[in-house]
């Protein structure tokens, strides 16, 4: 069944060993965030990953949206990039 509403997220880094950095840190999270009315993808191209959230209502995709932001924003933190 696909989700009638979907966001999707870029970040672009200095480099791709910085994206590449950020991205294993937060992919291993794509399975273990609980819930049944969103999904996302993450992918990483070049200096660039993308996270697509997608989701049943706008809520649902608001939360996800919140969700992956402070993931990733965690894992700059902590990477330094």
């Amino acid at each position: 069944m696909s989700r009638p509403h979907a966001a999707t997220l870029v970040f672009d880094y200095a480099d791709s060993t910085a994206a590449r950095l950020v991205a294993a840190s937060v992919e291993q999270e794509l399975d273990d965030i609980g819930g049944d009315r969103t999904r996302a993808t993450l992918t990483q191209s070049g200096a660039s990953i993308e996270v697509r959230v997608t989701a049943d209502d706008l809520t649902a995709l608001r939360a996800g949206m919140n969700t992956w932001f402070s993931l990733v924003e965690v894992a700059e933190s902590v990477a330094e990039v």
